[in-house]
């Protein structure tokens, strides 16, 4: 009998559109937030992506998923520390999970930004070689959500709206211990788990001694636990790109295996300097999904399950995914809605 028990189910939506088409994009991946939540999925993530048609800014988004949902948990993942002030970062984070009433969940990547040279002076003030893109970065943003005073006794602000003592603002209860670090490597994991960061793995990892993405995530679900140092349960979601094709028409069951067929290659062997493995994306029926999802040794480590969703689908589409995967998959792998299905107009 499988091992595999999802206790938590929630999907990431690329939020990317046409380029002549900007708001119905965001629009409609706001409407799939509502989908989500009215299905009875626990959270809806959102990518932030630079430069490219797609959500640049998931705080923003966010701040407008919180008026339009009011349960399911919300998400991003995940954010590029480079690009980003720690300070200015922390607050806008803030104000959102205010407005959601606690519901924000925070992933997080350390590094250069990818598209750093590209950018130049429109994105840094000085010599990018003297900046510290490493975990530090990170650090400096979980000390602002932490709601420390800062100076001493004696620091104060002064304003019109009175006196106070100084700190980040908002100050959101919990928010810093809802921080997720996307790893991919048992460096990152082992950085996580010593940090107290809650653990995000996918599609993509590391080949590191091994060609099998299992043995590789395997692993650094090892390290995470292992290293684990906070006070709190850890989290690990695991993200699977899932296309169940029960309930879809002729059509565009043809356009989910093309999709599939494209991007098969690259999980053949290691890709790059860095060994890069793909995992391959599981396209079928619910039945032959249940089967894949329960014969996954990493799934039955973790409880919580995040369908990583295709870029350039239509709205429609990722609605009967998330709708067969909550009808026919998820139960079969011990998830329950915790609350009442409804219908969603769209």
């Amino acid at each position: 009998m499988s091992q595999v028990q999802i206790d938590h189910l929630a999907f990431l939506t690329p939020g990317n559109y046409r380029g002549d088409a900007v708001d119905a994009g965001i629009d409609d991946a706001l409407a799939l937030f509502e989908i989500g939540e009215a299905l009875g999925f626990d959270g809806a993530w959102v990518r932030q992506r630079h430069l490219e048609h797609a959500v640049s800014s998931a705080a923003t988004f966010l701040a407008a998923a919180t008026q339009r949902t009011t349960r399911i948990e919300l998400g991003t993942a995940v954010i590029q520390m480079g690009y980003e002030n720690p300070l200015r970062l922390a607050e806008d984070l803030a104000t959102v999970d205010v407005l959601s009433r606690g519901r924000l969940n925070v992933g997080l990547s350390a590094g250069a930004p990818p598209h750093g040279a590209l950018l130049s002076e429109r994105l840094f003030d000085g010599d990018p070689a003297q900046i510290d893109f490493s975990h530090k970065r990170i650090e400096r943003l979980r000390q602002n959500l932490a709601g420390d005073w800062i100076g001493d006794e004696t620091a104060f602000v002064e304003s019109a709206a009175g006196r106070v003592r100084p700190r980040v603002t908002p100050y959101a209860v919990g928010l810093a211990d809802r921080l997720w670090y996307g790893g991919g490597s048992r460096r990152s994991a082992e950085w996580a788990g010593l940090n107290g960061f809650n653990l995000l793995i996918g599609n993509v990892t590391t080949g590191e001694e091994t060609d099998d993405y299992r043995e590789a995530q395997f692993r650094q679900l090892a390290v995470y636990h292992a290293r684990w140092n906070a006070y709190r349960r850890a989290r690990v979601a695991l993200g699977r790109v899932v296309i169940p094709t029960d309930s879809a028409d002729a059509a565009t069951r043809q356009h989910y295996a093309a999709y599939a067929a494209s991007r098969h290659a690259r999980t053949l062997a290691p890709q790059g300097e860095r060994r890069t493995l793909f995992v391959p994306d599981i396209v079928g029926s619910s039945e032959q999904i249940v089967q894949t999802l329960l014969a996954d040794p990493v799934l039955a480590q973790v409880g919580e399950l995040r369908l990583e969703l295709p870029y350039d689908f239509p709205l429609e589409w990722y609605e009967q995914i998330l709708t067969d995967v909550v009808e026919r998959i998820a139960p079969e792998l011990g998830w329950h809605a915790k609350v009442a299905q409804k219908a969603v107009a769209v």
